[in-house]
């Protein structure tokens, strides 16, 4: 299997509707969409901004937590799944 690079650092952008998680690269790795407010993200059953901000900024942050783990400074799409 190819292994695919996914360099840091890993950005949070915002978007309509949520936000997106890039690599140092621009490829889109994540998008986390959300509702204005909680009444709107209660009666959808989907995140409210706050919340799916933070899920963003975790998620841009595997690179820094797995980089103990791995060799070199690229987290590879392998080593992302041998994590789970």
């Amino acid at each position: 299997m190819t292994s695919r690079r996914l360099p840091p650092p890993w950005t949070v952008e915002q978007i309509p509707g949520g936000f997106k998680v890039v690599d140092a690269n621009g490829q889109s790795l994540a998008y986390v969409y959300a509702r204005e407010t909680p009444e709107q993200a209660s009666i959808a059953k989907v995140l409210t901004f706050d919340e799916a901000r933070r899920i963003a900024v975790n998620v841009a942050k595997l690179p820094e937590l797995l980089g103990s783990k791995m060799s070199g400074r690229e987290v590879s799409v392998r080593a992302l799944r041998q994590s789970k």
